[in-house]
């Protein structure tokens, strides 16, 4: 079996969206046995300027985007002790030129940054489609950038049936793949998915298919009879594409998925070649596919959905936060256990190498459960943390090197040290 190649990165760093595999699972504990739950040591905090965006670590430096006054800004700080080492901006405006609905629930920037550590190049979009590409090692010097709304005109999302329209303009995190930046532009003309050159920002491939953009959180690499393939929430489908040489675009499957509001926010969570789509509103369900160089095929659907929490598939079982926090067996989508306590709607979860599950969710709640492998027919709450932030939690949870990094949406973010009494 072909295996996903991911360039390497230093311990336990978290250079893009889901983490080191883009997909919420690490190999670092959780703290809990040093006394690190619930968190206490409070390292530093900061106000980064709005947006749902996430941060990432890498080397010992955090990464994250904030939009005030009229301009988006680029932040690097020192993740240990939170000292800002450089910032880059550019003017903006807080929604996409396209955006529609829902403004009062977000704003300013919402794409997770890519770190391309073969060149040390950080890798940028916002809302209203500016795609950039910094070098981290000198301060942030801009290297190339461009628009996508100027260079490919994409139009404002269609409307879904009765239910209104919604556009929010930007949303997925830039894929770095070989020599690519590979990102998700939406255009009926020009391709659902372009791929630039990560030097220079030329373009390189398009897509086959040619669906709008959806509103999810970014593309995930999977492998599919042993070629390499990305998979994407677009608009209406599922869909996944090659990246082999030569086929590059090329449409392996469409499944179509297309929520009312446009809202499949939940990023397709991957396990060898099968992928677990989900969403509330009208389907209020998750599905596992098959996928194969024929399609997909559907294994199993359940009445059981994530509105905003990616799904994390570990030892056999499907975590997420979504109201509760819940597990199903990955094989039949039977319900293993859920949990008590209410998380609201926003969530992210991460798995760690103890076999525990770190979740933000809410307005700012933290907790820490067993997963499935230390209790598998209930759910066991170890810890928990409320009042974080007063603020929606959409911007994704981040471990990286036993420091805790949560952030709301309106910008502000803060640290906790997981590393506990032996630190």
């Amino acid at each position: 079996m072909m295996l996903l190649r991911f360039e390497a990165v230093t311990g336990e760093d978290w250079p893009h969206w889901r983490g080191p595999n883009r997909n919420d699972v690490v190999t670092e504990d959780s703290g809990f046995t040093r006394g690190a739950w619930p968190p206490k040591a409070e390292l530093w905090s900061a106000g980064l300027g709005e947006g749902s965006t996430s941060p990432i670590v890498v080397d010992g430096k955090l990464y994250t985007l904030g939009w005030s006054k009229g301009r988006d800004s680029v932040v690097c700080l020192d993740a240990a002790s939170g000292k800002e080492l450089w910032r880059q901006s550019y003017a903006c405006p807080e929604y996409g030129r396209e955006s529609d609905g829902d403004k009062g629930l977000y704003g300013g920037v919402t794409p997770t940054p890519s770190f391309d550590p073969a060149t040390g190049w950080l890798f940028t979009l916002g809302n209203d489609g500016d795609l950039y590409c910094w070098d981290a090692r000198q301060d942030g010097q801009r290297r190339w950038n461009l628009n996508l709304y100027d260079k490919y005109q994409p139009p404002m999302r269609p409307k879904v049936g009765r239910s209104g329209r919604r556009d929010y303009g930007y949303t997925t995190s830039p894929l770095v793949w070989n020599d690519w930046v590979i990102v998700e532009v939406g255009s009926p003309q020009h391709g659902n998915t372009i791929a630039f050159s990560k030097e220079t920002g030329r373009e390189v491939w398009r897509s086959q298919s040619k669906d709008h953009a959806g509103h999810s959180g970014g593309l995930v690499p999977i492998v599919v009879e042993g070629i390499p393939c990305a998979a994407i929430f677009t608009f209406a489908h599922l869909l996944v594409m090659r990246l082999d040489a030569g086929h590059e675009g090329e449409t392996v499957a469409e499944y179509p998925w297309m929520t009312s509001f446009a809202n499949s926010i939940a990023t397709p969570a991957v396990h060898e070649n099968y992928v677990l789509v989900t969403a509330a509103y009208n389907h209020e369900a998750m599905c596992k596919l098959e996928i194969t160089l024929r399609g997909a095929r559907k294994v199993w659907e359940v009445e059981e959905s994530s509105g905003v929490c990616s799904p994390v598939i570990h030892k056999g079982s499907i975590y997420w936060a979504s109201r509760n926090l819940r597990c199903l067996d990955f094989e039949t989508g039977r319900v293993r256990w859920k949990g008590d306590k209410n998380l609201g709607s926003p969530g992210s979860c991460i798995v760690t190498g103890d076999d525990r599950i770190i979740v933000w969710a809410g307005r700012g709640e933290l907790l820490l459960a067993e997963t499935a492998v230390r209790s598998p027919a209930r759910c066991t709450e170890l810890a928990s943390l409320d009042g974080v932030f007063r603020s929606d939690a959409w911007p994704h949870v981040v471990l990286s090197d036993g420091l805790l990094f949560c952030k709301e949406r309106n910008g502000a973010i803060k640290c906790f040290d997981l590393r506990g009494r032996d630190k």
